[in-house]
Parts: C-alpha cells; structure tokens; sequence
C-alpha cells in the first residue's frame, strides 16, 4: 500500500512538471483583434512578474490597427501598426520594469511587469 502511494506521487508529480513546465515558461503577447493587449504565460494567466535573464517573446499581433509595443530597461521593440502574424523575440531581461502597449491607444491598451533578479 505504501509503495502504491509512493508511486502514485511521484506519477503526479511528474504530470504536474510536465504540464506547468513548459507552458508557465511561455512568454505570449496578444494584441487585438479588438482592443485587447495581454502578456501571458502558456496557461494563459496574465504575466506581472519574471525573473531576468534571456527569454523568448511569442507576439501574435491579430490586428492591423494596432501593434504590441514593448519597452523596459535598455531594450524597445515593436511590432509596425499595419503588420498582422507572429513574431518571436530573444530579449535578454534586466531587472526593473518593463511596460508594453499599443502605440494608437497608449492609454487604454497598457500592461506592465517587474524582473527581478
């Protein structure tokens, strides 16, 4: 009984990685196709905090009105305001905050998030 247990845990534990894993660790970025930006993890939970260091930007910019413009401590990138797909940016994170929004609607279409060490 004891060893079932054991192996039982360890089973759940192993999906749990599997799961969290890979997905906690994506980085996505949507904007639109209405007036909606958001970054967020592969389980789709907005983003507020990661750690520093490099790491990979999933954009999916779903509207040719508006673009995902993202910008914190010696780094600036953007997708252009007419581009409609995806694109994929290595950053290399520093500790601070970072801020990302649509430059049409920077005062309605607005997020943020901290990197600490």
């Amino acid at each position: 009984m004891l060893r079932r247990l054991a192996v039982l845990a360890l089973a759940t534990a192993i999906v749990s990685l599997a799961f969290a894993g890979p997905a906690a660790a994506r980085i996505i970025g949507v904007v639109g196709p209405g007036s909606t930006i958001i970054l967020k993890n592969g389980a789709g939970q907005r983003i507020t905090q990661l750690h520093r260091g490099q790491r990979t930007f999933r954009i999916r910019d779903r509207s040719s009105f508006h673009n995902f413009h993202l910008a914190g401590p010696a780094m600036d990138k953007k997708t252009g305001v007419a581009f409609t797909g995806r694109r994929r940016w290595s950053l290399t994170l520093k500790t601070g905050n970072y801020d990302y929004w649509c430059d049409r609607h920077p005062f309605t279409m607005t997020g943020s998030f901290r990197v600490v060490s």
